[in-house]
């Protein structure tokens, strides 16, 4: 089955917790402390693997974690770094932020990487909180928060040359005759309908081909299949526009190929002016190329300065010479310089770099006070609350971000209640 869009939940690894230890040895007298740092919690990678051709992986398995830190140990110890979490994917997958719609990454060659959730930091260990005033501190800071987001991954299909046009034209069979690929054929609409690749061997170059499927008019708007595939023509150097030119299906020629341009360009104007060679396909059915039928609408689409070849896919004639002009327009392209695509790209630095960090919120619940915060929340899971030294270091970060004297012009008073997380103490100034 070919997947090609997923919506998953990624979470990075949480820090460990700093230790609260103290040194007891014999012979060592008031030893001190000698609690260790916590490990980092484990990245979470995607990684390019071109060994992968399809998101079907995340069709079944939707939360994806890193491994968190260890916790400090006494006598110094650190704890473990926690393990990164490698995903992989096709290249030509692009990673992007849920929430805010903006591309994290475009994962394009094979090996590009993204570290789309980063280990929160290992929490420091008591030995750190020693001062001269401050010397068996009974606390620890608490490791740095796990980061959680959900992502999309929508595939690309990397190909130098793409088949396009209306369904039950010959685009399967075409490159079935110029490639190894054995694509699903048979004389009915949609018979494709996931994209299939084949490699072209021609003399002493080759190339990647791919049968876009599901393109019918009003196919930009969600008609059809169009819609789910039209996204992987924009990575196709060359086009390839297969026309049914005997009309066996009923429909004129020239109005399919009309109708397939306009698609293209409702979509994206840059498909249009991407290289096109026209397929005149079914070719046997009318006569051959002396026919009238081929020749009014080989004339009518070179007017609009296309090159039209005329080509019996299921006779395999024609299709060798159609396939060196692809590859000729491919040499010309790779002397160009790509061109880049353009995203709203996701600001990583505002989101690891949060300016509100130090912020605290304050709501009432009736007559209670709520305190939130990033920070504050790590402060107050660093809190020991049977030590009067660490819940002193709490009060002073929230006098230090002005928190008190909000308090205080909202009416705070000895005797209130205030409420962080879900731990409630009462108010007395000191």
């Amino acid at each position: 089955m070919f997947v090609d869009r997923a919506v998953i939940k990624i979470k990075s690894g949480k820090g460990g917790d700093g230790a609260v230890s103290f040194r007891r040895e014999p012979f060592v007298p008031d030893g001190g402390p000698d609690g260790g740092d916590g490990g980092k919690g484990g990245d979470l990678i995607f990684a390019a693997d071109k060994s992968l051709r399809t998101l079907m992986d995340f069709k079944y398995k939707k939360k994806y974690a890193a491994e968190d830190g260890q916790n400090g140990m006494k006598r110094k110890r650190f704890g473990r770094q926690g393990e990164d979490l490698l995903i992989r994917v096709p290249p030509g997958t692009i990673v992007i932020d849920e929430e805010t719609g903006h591309v994290m990454k475009d994962l394009l060659q094979d090996g590009d990487r993204l570290i789309a959730a980063k280990g929160g930091k290992g929490g420091k260990g008591n030995i750190n909180f020693k001062t001269a005033v401050r010397q068996a501190p009974n606390f620890a800071e608490a490791g740095g928060f796990a980061s959680e987001r959900s992502v999309i991954l929508e595939l690309k299909l990397i190909a130098d040359v793409g088949l396009i046009g209306f369904p039950n034209v010959g685009k399967s069979t075409l490159l079935s005759a110029a490639t190894s690929a054995h694509p699903k054929i048979a004389d009915y609409h949609f018979t494709t309908t996931t994209p299939n690749l084949g490699v072209v061997e021609l003399y002493d170059t080759g190339f990647v081909i791919a049968d876009i499927p599901g393109l019918i008019e009003g196919a930009h708007n969600g008609a059809g299949l169009g819609l789910d595939f039209l996204k992987h023509i924009e990575r196709t150097r060359v086009l390839i526009h297969v026309v049914d030119v005997s009309a066996s299906e009923g429909r004129d020629p020239l109005e399919d190929f009309q109708k397939i341009n306009a698609e293209l360009e409702s979509y994206t104007v840059k498909l249009l002016c991407k290289p096109q060679l026209v397929a005149a396909n079914k070719i046997d059915l009318i006569g051959g190329a002396d026919s009238e039928p081929y020749q009014a609408f080989k004339a009518a689409v070179e007017a609009q300065g296309y090159r039209v070849f005329p080509v019996s896919a299921a006779a395999r004639t024609g299709v060798t010479d159609i396939l060196k002009a692809a590859a000729g327009e491919l040499s010309r392209l790779s002397e160009e310089p790509p061109e880049e695509e353009v995203y709203e790209y996701f600001d990583f630095e505002h989101f690891e770099n949060d300016p509100n960090y130090r912020d605290i919120d304050i709501t009432m619940a009736g007559p209670v006070y709520v305190l939130e915060g990033k920070q504050l929340l790590k402060i107050f899971n660093s809190t020991n609350f049977q030590d009067m030294g660490s819940i002193r270091y709490l009060y002073k970060h929230l006098e230090k971000q002005g928190a008190v004297s909000r308090m205080k012009a909202l009416g705070l008073s000895d005797g209130a209640t205030i409420r962080i997380k879900d731990f409630e103490f009462t108010y007395y100034d000191e």
